[in-house]
């Protein structure tokens, strides 16, 4: 996501590839997790996209994780952090955000069938299939409010730009608290990752919630912030490759058995609902940061010794706001055209995701060429 001047850190860089991959091929199991219609493999497809699906969930996670490492504590003038940091996302955010709102009514104009819509976006709702000016139009105006069921990767842009004014309110904090406190507030975030399972399974109030108070009472420990301290705190983390590994398998391989089983045990059920659907999958879980804190760790241990690697990790730095916004165009068809090209099903995911990513890679690259310094507004 968007770079920022302190000293350069090679192994951050890792850690954004791996996020950024991860997040492209999490999108790649759209077509398998929401297939539309049937097929005489559709077992097969929803079970690949559950398998690929569970192991990317520290995508995300990964994300906050980097701006908190690079950016906790937030230094110099809070007013020149917010007119560096939310212009470069807010632009692109809009610009991208009225495309994806605009496609429906585009495919239609261009002689396109729903079918066509269904392989962009195999989720998109009723509205969408429409392909009308007025239902475009419609998610359009919504867009100050939230995402359109099209561009449903934006959900995260709202999320960065609350961090980005959050981030120099909790740095007066992170800058003068200890390891020790700091690993208190972990604790106590940790215990919060538990709530949305307590809430499913046990009762929907917790901690003085009722029908009249949605915040309870550790409400102000919960939520994205944690990655934040989370990746703060692990940059100034130096374990072993030994203790890396030793205490990362497990707890991977843990959090991905949770995440795994619990989404096809939550699928299965009759009537599902949306939020059922999504619970194991929930970024803020503990079976998540199990997967998400190996995986940020081990990226610390690459070392990175070719020059032309570095220069490609570098440009990713710089282009990859860039990718988040165009990838989600990309995925679908590629995984079309893994499935029309005959790749077998427990290997589509993979294909279309380096197809989506290459191609999104390139697209930026190329806006970046030819728009010069104004692509800033479109690409970040």
């Amino acid at each position: 996501m968007p770079s920022n001047s302190k000293p350069h850190v090679v192994w951050l860089d890792v850690v954004r590839l791996v996020a950024m991959f991860t997040v492209v091929c999490c999108h790649c199991t759209d077509p398998f997790n929401f297939y539309p219609g049937t097929a005489p493999d559709i077992e097969d497809i929803k079970f690949w996209g559950a398998a690929y699906g569970a192991a990317l969930r520290p995508c995300v996670p990964l994300f906050v994780m980097i701006t908190g490492a690079l950016l906790l504590p937030v230094k110099g003038d809070v007013s020149v952090f917010y007119k560096k940091r939310i212009p470069r996302v807010f632009w692109p955010f809009l610009v991208w955000s009225v495309f994806y709102a605009l496609f429906p009514w585009l495919l239609g104009v261009l002689g396109f069938s729903q079918d066509t819509l269904l392989m962009f976006f195999p989720y998109s709702d009723e509205a969408a299939r429409s392909l009308s000016l007025g239902v475009s139009a419609e998610y359009v105006s919504q867009i100050p409010l939230n995402f359109s069921p099209i561009g449903v990767h934006m959900w995260y842009i709202y999320l960065l730009i609350g961090l980005y004014l959050y981030l120099p309110v909790f740095s007066a904090w992170v800058e003068k608290a200890s390891r020790r406190a700091q690993r208190w507030f972990l604790v106590a975030w940790a215990v919060t990752l538990f709530v949305p399972y307590y809430q499913e399974f046990v009762t929907g109030y917790l901690w003085g919630t009722c029908s009249w108070n949605a915040f309870g009472m550790l409400y102000y420990f919960a939520g994205f912030n944690g990655y934040l301290l989370l990746g703060h705190y692990l940059r100034h983390t130096d374990w072993s490759l030994g203790k890396t590994l030793a205490a990362g398998v497990p707890a991977f391989v843990i959090g991905y058995a949770v995440t795994f089983f619990g989404f096809r045990h939550m699928t299965s059920l009759p009537g599902v609902t949306p939020e059922q659907y999504e619970l194991f999958l929930t970024y803020c879980s503990p079976n998540v940061v199990l997967m998400t804190i190996p995986l940020f760790m081990l990226c610390k241990k690459v070392s990175v010794r070719s020059e032309l690697v570095r220069k490609a990790l570098a440009n990713l730095t710089l282009c990859g706001f860039g990718v988040y916004m165009v990838h989600y165009a990309l995925t679908g068809p590629a995984v079309a055209f893994a499935r029309a090209d005959g790749v077998p099903t427990s290997l589509q995911i993979p294909v279309a995701s380096v197809l989506a990513f290459g191609f999104s890679w390139l697209a930026v690259l190329a806006l970046r060429r030819v728009m010069g310094g104004r692509a800033r507004y479109v690409v970040g």
